[in-house]
């Protein structure tokens, strides 16, 4: 596309609502390409009925190998969705599939927003993958990223037409101050048509399920959530501090998808707790199905960071895990792709650190940094999965504890893959201990599967021990008991009274 911007300079840009753009390895920018095949890829298998409990297993296509490469759709279709489905979960949510230049942004600086990532494979090779997801019975959900834009103008949308208020807020009110990327002006109404109809375009052409909102803190607020806590006053989530103009767009696009298709689920990544935000639009609610329970991965992080074994507050952790608004659903999880990054720490990493290297095959002794690590992994994950929330997600290779963080190629790392990958073959050695995680999280989920305490109504704690480190509750007709005590186990052990024939299996 050329533009003559106001100046008279001729501007050479991508179109807005490329599909497919492409970057030659001797060039910087994408270029725009035409994609028409012969006979586009045709959908054979319907999308799944919408499922009342939601186990979500977040994935990114590019390090879904052992491989020190970008994955390939094809890749994820044939090696890594069967092991999602043996896993137990029932929904993939796929990250940085909208088109991004920069490979290291992790899809959250997008370039092109009609665009499936080309690096992975063609519009048909995603379209393939999403079929064949369907075909198993797994909802696909999509990271959409509608909070900002990347701030390249060659193959992006910042300065389109030569000015700095085409799409976005002109001045400083445009950029975002930590993610140096631009800001979309929400009442602008051709923004509002480009946005809305990027949601519809996933859906009907690519066949995806939903969305997780990604930003929405960032949307919601004109500080952006930069330098604020929230403490749950009402004060913090009402007033001029609100950007009324995002909130109304996300409003608006729940709507939409909703009166179009009924069936899709929509997920807000909020760290905020902004009310009602779960609520139906016709109650004034913003609209969303699910929101991320974001304390719970924090609290996990500072227990294990910042306390001995013996001094773990059993109310504090009840608390934090059961600290959600009334109807409003929450997806639960111990760590997603945030904690896995560099710079930060899986919990497994954690707890075993430098002894996964050395003592996690079975030929050499159990050390006592490597049962803790690995009993409390168990723990961690099973008491956040059956109390946490009416969901549960976790991010790919987390379930075994993949031993080394996330870093994509970059000039810090001498453009190396080494950390861009999930070595998803610990798991099939037999002398490895990862496979015993591995198995523990199939086994939960398919516990999960089978009593469906994520679509039961909240869990009722009857026990909070701090002495004994204790924590007994029921939910779905379960009785769940966690003893977290470093050293002392318990025998006939008392947690209350079940009704005659409740507990069958006790």
């Amino acid at each position: 596309v050329v533009i003559r911007a106001q100046n008279g300079d001729l501007l050479y840009r991508i179109s807005p609502w490329a599909r497919y753009v492409i970057r030659d390895e001797d060039k910087v920018n994408y270029d725009w390409v035409h994609w028409n095949p012969p006979q586009s890829y045709i959908h054979k298998h319907p999308s799944p009925k919408r499922l009342k409990s939601l186990r979500i297993y977040e994935s990114h296509v590019g390090i879904a190998s052992p491989e020190g490469k970008v994955a390939s759709y094809k890749n994820f279709t044939y090696n890594v969705l069967p092991r999602i489905k043996d896993l137990g979960y029932n929904c993939v949510q796929l990250m940085a599939i909208m088109e991004h230049a920069y490979y290291a942004s992790f899809g959250y600086q997008v370039t092109s927003f009609f665009a499936a990532s080309s690096r992975y494979g063609t519009p048909d090779d995603l379209k393939e993958m999403i079929d064949v997801a369907h075909s198993m019975g797994i909802t696909v959900l999509l990271d959409v990223v509608h909070s900002h834009a990347s701030k390249n103008s060659e193959d992006g949308l910042n300065k389109f037409d030569g000015t700095d208020s085409c799409f976005f807020h002109s001045g400083p009110k445009g950029t975002h101050q930590l993610w140096d990327s631009r800001l979309f002006d929400y009442a602008n109404w051709e923004v509002l048509r480009f946005l809305l109809s990027n949601l519809r375009m996933w859906i009907e052409d690519y066949r995806f399920d939903g969305f997780r909102f990604d930003g929405v803190t960032s949307m919601l607020y004109h500080h952006h959530g930069i330098g604020t806590g929230f403490s749950g006053d009402y004060n913090e989530y009402f007033g001029l501090h609100v950007d009324e103009d995002a909130l109304c767009y996300l409003m608006l696009a729940n709507h939409m998808i909703k009166f179009l298709h009924p069936e899709c689920i929509t997920i807000a990544e909020d760290v905020s707790g902004m009310p009602a935000l779960c609520c139906p639009v016709a109650e004034g609610g913003g609209g969303f199905d699910y929101r991320l329970a974001m304390a719970i991965p924090d609290k996990w992080i500072q227990i294990i960071k910042e306390l001995k074994d013996e001094d773990w507050n059993m109310g504090n952790i009840v608390h934090t895990l059961t600290n959600r608004r009334y109807e409003e659903k929450y997806i639960a999880y111990a760590e997603s792709h945030d904690q896995a990054l560099v710079g930060d720490k899986t919990l497994a990493f954690r707890l075993m650190d430098a002894e996964m290297y050395t003592n996690m095959s079975v030929l050499s002794p159990l050390t006592a940094v490597i049962d803790r690590g690995i009993q409390l992994h168990k723990m961690i994950r099973l008491i956040t999965h059956a109390l946490g929330g009416e969901s549960y997600l976790n991010f790919m290779g987390n379930e075994f504890g993949h031993p080394e963080w996330l870093d994509f190629p970059r000039i810090g790392n001498n453009e190396s893959y080494h950390y861009a990958r999930r070595q998803f073959n610990l798991t099939e050695d037999h002398l490895l201990r990862y496979r015993f995680l591995n198995a523990f999280d199939r086994d939960m989920n398919k516990l999960e599967e089978r009593f469906g305490w994520l679509a039961s109504p909240p869990a009722y704690v009857s026990e909070k021990h701090e002495a004994n480190k204790v924590i007994a509750f029921e939910r779905a007709g379960l009785l769940f008991v966690f003893n977290f005590h470093p050293y002392q186990s318990y025998v006939d052990y008392r947690v209350g009274i079940a009704a005659p024939g409740k507990y069958p299996f006790l």
